[in-house]
Order: structure tokens, then sequence, then C-alpha cells
């Protein structure tokens, strides 16, 4: 099974790291939240970094956090190996995006949710 990190997850239904994780669970990847304070989120354990995931490579990572987070996370992506790293709207500043080629991370910018092949507008935020 195929498996993605969402880094930025939230437990709120109305923000695109929730509509994330319910969009690859339902294309039935193993799905990892990343988040400092949850401990569950749409029933899947949550981790504090990357690093924590119990499996040995991410297919995908999804990244929904401030340019300023972001740049303090992208280190821990580098423990892994990684088969594409998506930088969300919002989070895909051009200094997080260079730093993240400089660590030789497979950098792409977009909306991971429509990459999945869903529309968020298709997610109900109930």
């Amino acid at each position: 099974m195929p498996a993605i990190a969402v880094i930025g997850a939230s437990a709120d239904r109305s923000k695109f790291g929730n509509k994330c994780v319910r969009a690859y669970a339902l294309r039935g990847y193993d799905v990892f939240p990343i988040h400092p304070r949850e401990q569950r989120i749409e029933g899947w354990p949550v981790f504090r970094s990357v690093r924590d995931i119990p499996v040995p490579r991410l297919d995908l990572v999804s990244i929904y956090l401030p340019p300023a987070v972001g740049l303090t996370i992208l280190d821990d992506l580098t423990h892994k190996p990684i088969g594409e790293v998506w930088f969300n709207p919002g989070a895909d500043a051009p200094e997080v995006l260079a730093r993240a080629r400089e660590l030789g991370l497979p950098v792409i910018a977009g909306c991971s949710i429509l990459a999945a092949g869903i529309s968020p507008g298709e997610l109900s935020d109930d």
C-alpha cells in the first residue's frame, strides 16, 4: 500500500491539511498525519515528525505549513527515502522550494489533493 505523510495535517475538516488526509485515504494510501499536538486525525494516529513514521519509505509527503515553519522541518525529510514532496499553495514560498532543492528533495509545487484526482470542494467540511 502506498504511504503519504501529511505535514500540517489538521483535525479541522474545513482545512486543506485535513482534506488531504481524507483524499489519500479514499485513494487507498496509508496516511501518516504529522501534527505537534493532535493524537488522531480522521481515525489515523498522528506523528510528531516524519522520522517517527514506522515505514522505511514514503511515496509522498504533502506539506501544509507556513513558509517560516516549513523551513524548520525540511532537514527531517532527508532521513527517509521519499518519492515526491508536495508543497501546497501557501507552503510553496521560493525560499522553501530553494532550500528543499538544495537538500536534494524531489520537489513539486502544487495541490496534492488535485494530484490524487479529487477536488478539495468534493470533500465535505462536516
